[in-house]
């Protein structure tokens, strides 16, 4: 080790940070400036990757969680090489790779997008489940590291309750979080919003925590020893560090530690930007340049790094010759693709709620697809995925070889593990909770879509039919909230998100195959808790005109020159059903029913597709158990939706729907009455 070029990197870390944010006249340079020391002691020594080769699969990863200190990485993935001087003097500008907050970029070391505190340790913890689940199947060569970095902020938000319980509860020995304690946050100092003790309340939930000087770069390698030599606990490493460091005053006085470092370029503060790059051996006059000796240090760094990581390679090489039938299941894992499925041969019976067709979905694939990561909030017996629960066992500390992650009741905890078990890759995460609970899971939600992460989220309980529980349990406007998501397109151009409301068991089959097959956004079911009749079949196949489903929308009942089209999603689908049947009964009429899983997917077919399944010249009538904006797309300005505009009702589901009048004959007469204003 040479403690001069360890000092002088670091404070190189310090005056990029501080430039950038200065260029930028926009971002948070004093937290960069504390965490530099562990930064660069952590990657210089201890990380490992291929710099050839970043997207190795078993590398070592970094999550970050405090994304506001994206200068941090930016400065030291720039003496790493993935990121050039324009880069970082171009920090937060349209069109450069340095964002804001940090975006996803496995190419340049980002491995999570993060900004929303809280969220980017609890992905790590993730793709730290991952890590042991794949372990446990292909072997203890498998033993690379996932290292956080967290803020006061991040401490804070009440995710970390349930990250930090379940990391512990796990004994993810694998996962090792820095924690930048350095007492000061954007508005105030720490202890006049908290007294709490950081250390002990980890260690309660089952960390081992160390509590070192984050300057000192003797402690933070001690601390980086002996954490990667645990082997039964996850551990926190507190780094006291001072807000700040190395900012200077125009006097040339020291000004570290003060608040208003935090949030806002230096010059804005009683800082003196020349001074403190001056002070920190960087020059003003180019402040986006790597110090010479820091240069030639990370490129003997990086060379070994590469040499290590072949070393590395070549042990795993050795295990997949010995092991092919392993190493073949394990490429097939990382590939993302999935074995051979009929999902026709599935058996349901005859008018199952879609949760319950859902489970026999869930216990058909918990045979085919081993490398699906089930989860629920202490839900799996109501939201049915106890379907693939019996099928396998539960993950616990010491023993990952099963399938399922048994998350307790935190719903955001458990979407956020999700999102970290698709970033690491190998692995189809599916979490499961009742519809109005989605309300918990939306940050992690939002960020699925951001980062374009092929997870699976299954909601039951999808209406005000769960009856006696009462408004706070029956979702109204949580299907409206979700399928905006539909509306909005991800950096790729696409959806962000792919919402499925399945008609009845055999829709339901084929929303799974959908979901599954959907590798590049997140997919939410809804699903009801009610049981549905199914819709009749058109010909002798039911699963096979359900597939139509795949375009988001079709006939499920379909007439020449019909009088009146009815479109639905969902349970409300049987409910047309039995409506039509009176309609044409009873008064003549002739009828079409569109069923609409996904009005997003839907809106991607060709026009002429559309105007097929909703041709515009007709009235159009739709029904939803949620608020009317969910269909009015659909139906047009001259259509109509009847649907709910208040909360729910404590009572059982048959008389809400009576009460509510989501009853055929209702229906029925709400049609014949629209039916005369056209």
């Amino acid at each position: 080790m040479n403690k001069k070029l360890d000092q002088q990197a670091a404070d190189n870390i310090r005056a990029l940070a501080v430039a950038m944010v200065e260029k930028a006249n926009s971002g948070h340079p004093g937290g960069p400036m504390g965490g530099a020391d562990f930064m660069h002691i952590l990657y210089s020594e201890f990380f490992n990757f291929d710099p050839t080769d970043m997207e190795w699969p078993f590398r070592d990863r970094f999550f970050m969680d405090a994304g506001h200190l994206s200068t941090l990485m930016y400065a030291q993935y720039y003496l790493l090489g993935n990121y050039g001087k324009n880069d970082v003097a171009n920090f937060r500008q349209w069109g450069s790779i340095t964002p804001g907050h940090p975006e996803v970029d496995v190419k340049r070391g980002i491995e999570n997008t993060s900004g929303p505190l809280g969220q980017g340790h609890t992905m790590g913890i993730g793709a730290a489940i991952g890590a042991k689940f794949l372990q446990s199947r292909f072997g203890d060569w498998m033993d690379h590291k996932i290292y956080g970095f967290i803020s006061d902020g991040g401490i804070q938000e009440e995710i970390s309750q349930g990250a930090g319980r379940i990391a512990g509860h796990l004994g993810l020995s694998n996962f090792i979080m820095f924690f930048d304690s350095n007492d000061i946050q954007l508005s105030t100092s720490t202890d006049e919003v908290t007294s709490e003790d950081t250390a002990m309340k980890y260690e309660a939930w089952g960390w081992k925590v160390v509590t070192i000087d984050g300057h000192n770069h003797d402690e933070i390698r001690k601390a980086l020893v002996d954490a990667n030599s645990e082997t039964e606990r996850p551990t926190l490493i507190v780094g006291k560090t001072i807000m700040g460091k190395g900012a200077v005053a125009a006097d040339g006085s020291m000004f570290e530690g003060h608040c208003e470092l935090h949030g806002q370029p230096i010059g804005h503060t009683g800082a003196d930007y020349a001074k403190t790059l001056l002070n920190l051996g960087a020059n003003p006059e180019s402040p986006f340049d790597v110090f010479e000796d820091v240069q030639a240090f990370y490129k003997d760094i990086l060379k070994e790094k590469a040499e290590k990581a072949a070393k590395k390679k070549a042990e795993i090489s050795a295990w997949r010759a010995s092991n092919k039938a392993l190493a073949d299941k394990l490429d097939f894992f990382l590939s993302g693709e999935l074995p051979e499925l009929d999902f026709e041969s599935i058996e349901h019976k005859a008018g199952l709620a879609s949760r319950a067709a859902s489970s026999g979905v869930l216990g058909y694939l918990a045979g085919k697809v081993e490398n699906m990561i089930v989860s629920s909030a202490d839900l799996s017996n109501s939201d049915k995925t106890d379907g693939f629960l019996k099928k396998t066992h539960a993950l616990k500390k010491g023993d990952f070889s099963g399938s399922f992650l048994q998350a307790g009741v935190a719903e955001l905890t458990m979407a956020c593990v999700a999102n970290g078990l698709a970033l690491h890759g190998g692995i189809i995460p599916v979490v499961a909770t009742f519809f109005v609970f989605s309300d918990y899971m939306k940050p992690a939600i939002r960020l699925s879509g951001i980062q374009e992460l092929g997870v699976k989220y299954v909601w039951t309980h999808d209406a005000f039919r769960v009856g006696e529980d009462g408004p706070t349990h029956q979702p109204v406007e949580q299907e409206a909230q979700i399928r905006l998501l539909e509306k909005l397109k991800n950096h790729s151009g696409s959806p962000s998100f792919l919402a499925l409301r399945p008609a009845d068991s055999a829709e339901t089959s084929v929303a799974w195959k959908m979901a599954l097959e959907n590798k590049k956004t997140p997919t939410g079911l809804i699903l009801s808790r009610q049981n549905i009749k199914d819709i009749p079949a058109i010909g002798t196949s039911r699963y096979q005109e359900a597939l139509a489903a795949e375009k988001g929308g079709y006939l499920v009942k379909e007439v020449e020159n019909p009088d009146v089209v009815l479109i639905a999603n969902g349970s409300e689908v049987a409910t047309l059903v039995a409506a039509a049947e009176i309609l044409e009964s009873e008064n003549g009429l002739k009828v079409n029913i569109a069923s609409v899983i996904s009005e997003g997917l839907f809106r991607l077919q060709s026009k002429d597709y559309q105007n097929a399944v909703i041709p515009k010249n007709k009235p159009l009538f739709g029904l939803t158990a949620g608020l009317p904006v969910n269909l009015e797309g659909l139906v047009g300005d001259n259509g109509k939706v009847f649907g709910l505009d208040h909360f729910g009702y404590s009572a059982p589901a048959n008389v809400l729907d009576d009460k509510f009048g989501f009853t055929g004959e209702k229906v029925s007469k709400e049609v014949l009455e629209y039916l005369k204003t056209v």
